[in-house]
C-alpha cells in the first residue's frame, strides 16, 4: 500500500506545491490531508504561475485524482473561485476532484471572530491568516463545527447554525464590540454553496481505502510546516493543525503501515511568517537580499517572511517526528552570489552547547545559534539539469547537508519552473 508523504521540514513555504507538482504524473492520487486556504502552494510551468490554496497541487495533471480529506477546513468561496479559476486555465475537474463529507467548513464568523481575537491581542497577536482557520478548528475540536454532510439537510443545518452563531454573536458584540451575522443570510449563501460541491462529495476515505487496495499510489500533500504543528511546533505561534506525517493518518483515514515514503521539502535557507522564534534569522544585508531574490511574500498573504540561515538543529528535530526517508532542496539557485553560508549545527542555550531544539517559545526566543561557514559561488545554476552542473561550492553545500542530516538528498530545486529540477540518482521521482 504505498503511500508518499510529502512534508514541509521548516516554518512552512519550502515549496511543496512545486514538489508535489514535480512528483504527481507517477502517482495515481494526490490527497491534501490538513490545513486551509491559509496555505499557499506555488505551481509554474511555461509562462503560467498559479497559487493553488486548497485544491491538491496535482490538478494540473490528467489522470490524476485530487483528493481533500476530512483533516481540511473548507473555505466555500476560496474553494469556488479556485475550482473556476483552475476551469478558465483548461483544466477538468469534474470526476477528478473529491471532497470529504467529513470536512468541517469555515463559516463567516469564524473570520470576523479571528480578526476580532488578534485586534485583542495587539502586540501579542499570533499573525494569523485572517482566513479563519483557527476558529473553524476550535469549533471542530468543541464538537460544534458544521462538516459538508451538514449541508443535505437545511432543518440540521439550521439547527446547528442557530446554536453557534447565538454564541458567536454574543462573544462579537459584548466581548468585541465587533459586528454580528445573520443565521439566513448564511444558510441561503452555504445552501447554494452546497449545490455546486455535491458533485465533488464522497466518503474521500472509502475512495482512499479501494485506491491502495487496487494497488494504486497515493501521494499525500500536507500544507505550512513541521514547526508549526500544533503539537511539535513553536507553541503558540503554530498552525491549528498536524502538518506533520501523523496529520496524513488521521487527516484521510489511511492507517500508518501505509506510508512508506516520507519526503522533506527543505528550502535551502530559512524563512518564517508571522511572529514567533526564529534563531537564525538574518536582520541585515544578507537577510534582506535573500528576501528579495528569492521573492519570500506570503502566497496567500503578501506578507514579508522573515529570512535566515540553514537550522539543521531544527530539522533534525522535525526528522525525528516524521521520519524522513529523502530530502527535496528549494531554492538552491537563491544562494547564488552570497560570498560565504552559514549552516546552523548546534545552540548555545545557557552558556552550554546543545544539540537538542526546545520547542517551548520561551526557551527558544534565548538559544545562540553555533554556525559553520561554507564558501559560496557566483555562477548561475537556474540551468542546471544535474549535479554534475552545479559548481563545486553548490556541491559541496548539499553534501553538507546531507551529512549533517543522514538523509539522502534526492530532488533539489534551482528555479520555480518544473524545468529548473535536478533529479538525483536513487531517487523514485
Amino acid at each position: 500500500m504505498p503511500v508518499t508523504v510529502i512534508i514541509g521540514s521548516q516554518w512552512g513555504d519550502e515549496g511543496k506545491g512545486k514538489v508535489v507538482d514535480l512528483l504527481s504524473p507517477s502517482v495515481d492520487v494526490v490527497a491534501r490531508y490538513q490545513g486551509g486556504a491559509n496555505a499557499g502552494h506555488t505551481i509554474c510551468w511555461e509562462d503560467k504561475t498559479f497559487v493553488l490554496h486548497l485544491v491538491p497541487s496535482g490538478i494540473f495533471h490528467d489522470g490524476v485524482t485530487c483528493v481533500i480529506g476530512n483533516g481540511v477546513v473548507i473555505d466555500p468561496v476560496a474553494l469556488m473561485e479556485e475550482i473556476d479559476t483552475i476551469k478558465s486555465l483548461g483544466f477538468g475537474v469534474d470526476g477528478r476532484l473529491l471532497i470529504s463529507h467529513n470536512a468541517h467548513l469555515i463559516m463567516p464568523y469564524h473570520k470576523r471572530v479571528e480578526a476580532a481575537i488578534e485586534e485583542a491581542r495587539d502586540a501579542g497577536a499570533i499573525g494569523t491568516t485572517g482566513r479563519g482557520i483557527g476558529p473553524a478548528y476550535v469549533d471542530k475540536f468543541a464538537r460544534t463545527g458544521i462538516r459538508v454532510v451538514d449541508l443535505l439537510d437545511r432543518d440540521v443545518l439550521r439547527k446547528k447554525l442557530a446554536r453557534s452563531l447565538e454564541e458567536k454573536n454574543a462573544l462579537l458584540r459584548k466581548v468585541y464590540g465587533a459586528e454580528t451575522l445573520d443565521v439566513d443570510a448564511i444558510i441561503e449563501e452555504y445552501v447554494e454553496f452546497d449545490k455546486r460541491i455535491d458533485p465533488f462529495v464522497t466518503d474521500t476515505t472509502a475512495f482512499l481505502h479501494n485506491a491502495l487496495a487496487e494497488g494504486k499510489t497515493v501521494l499525500a500533500e500536507g500544507a505550512q510546516g513541521s514547526l508549526l504543528d500544533v503539537d511539535f511546533g513553536t507553541y503558540p505561534f503554530v498552525t491549528s493543525s498536524h502538518p506533520s506525517a501523523g496529520g496524513a493518518c488521521t487527516g484521510l483515514g489511511i492507517p500508518p503501515t501505509s506510508v512508506n515514503r516520507v519526503i522533506a521539502i527543505v528550502k535551502a535557507y530559512s524563512t518564517r511568517v508571522g511572529n514567533g522564534p526564529f534563531p537564525t534569522e538574518l536582520d541585515n544585508e544578507a537577510g534582506e537580499k535573500l528576501r528579495a531574490v528569492g521573492h519570500e511574500f506570503g502566497a496567500t498573504t503578501g506578507r514579508p517572511r522573515r529570512c535566515g540561515w540553514l537550522d539543521i538543529v531544527a530539522l533534525r528535530y522535525t526528522s525525528s517526528i516524521n521520519g524522513f526517508t529523502e530530502l527535496a532542496v528549494t531554492k538552491l539557485d537563491v544562494l547564488t552570489g552570497l560570498e560565504e553560508l552559514a549552516i546552523c549545527t548546534s545552540y548555545r542555550v545557557d552558556g552550554k552547547v546543545s544539540e537538542r531544539f526546545p520547542s517551548d517559545a520561551q526557551t527558544l526566543q534565548t538559544v545562540e545559534p553555533i554556525y559553520e561557514y561554507l564558501p559560496g559561488w557566483t555562477e548561475d545554476i537556474t540551468g542546471a539539469r544535474s549535479l554534475s552542473d552545479l559548481p563545486g561550492n553548490a556541491r559541496k553545500y548539499l553534501e553538507r547537508i546531507e551529512e549533517l542530516m543522514g538523509v539522502p538528498v534526492r530532488l533539489v530545486s534551482t528555479g520555480p519552473k518544473r524545468s529548473q529540477t535536478i533529479t538525483v540518482a536513487g531517487s523514485a521521482a
